[in-house]
């Protein structure tokens, strides 16, 4: 096993547009590196858990444990509206994720994932700083993408032949 070397405080900001240049690059896994690294010396760095967040969530269909670990930074996000903002951010991303994948039952998962998402953007809306209007923006491309697809649509009741014995 390699022991990792550690960043010293004054590195944390470059560290953390390293971090913003992967996942713009589409090297989430990089991006995530990266914040571990910064939470190794300050582990409630607010900017680097909402980076390590957005990276995990850019691996969702590629990497099965990457949604118990963002639903993990969120919990350690302070703010509120973060919180709920984000929140929802990982629910509709989640929900895009399966339906590429089109997993039997995606359609229903993606629809109960983008309702929570709705939800999410619902509270941080209802609680968000002046002129941020970021969780009406997301809201509104769940809405969008609901209305457009009529495939994604809630679980009905299934209906089932009762088997006839002989």
């Amino acid at each position: 096993m390699f022991e990792l070397k550690l960043l010293t405080a004054a590195g944390i900001p470059s560290a953390l547009e390293k971090a913003e240049q992967y996942r713009r690059l589409n090297q989430p896994w990089a991006a995530e590196s990266i914040c571990w690294d910064i939470a190794a010396l300050d582990p409630a760095n607010q900017a680097a858990l909402r980076t390590r967040l957005l990276a995990q969530t850019d691996q969702f269909g590629t990497d099965t444990g990457a949604a118990r670990r963002a639903r993990e930074a969120l919990a350690k996000l302070n703010d509120p509206y973060e919180r709920a903002y984000y929140a929802g951010l990982v629910c509709e991303r989640l929900a895009k994720a399966g339906l590429e994948h089109r997993a039997p039952g995606a359609r229903f998962a993606a629809y109960d994932e983008l309702r929570e998402a709705m939800e999410w953007y619902e509270t941080a809306a209802a609680i968000r700083p002046a002129g941020d209007d970021d969780a009406i923006l997301r809201w509104n491309t769940c809405a969008r993408l609901l209305n457009q697809s009529p495939d994604i649509a809630p679980r009905g009741e299934e209906a089932v032949e009762p088997v006839i014995g002989e």
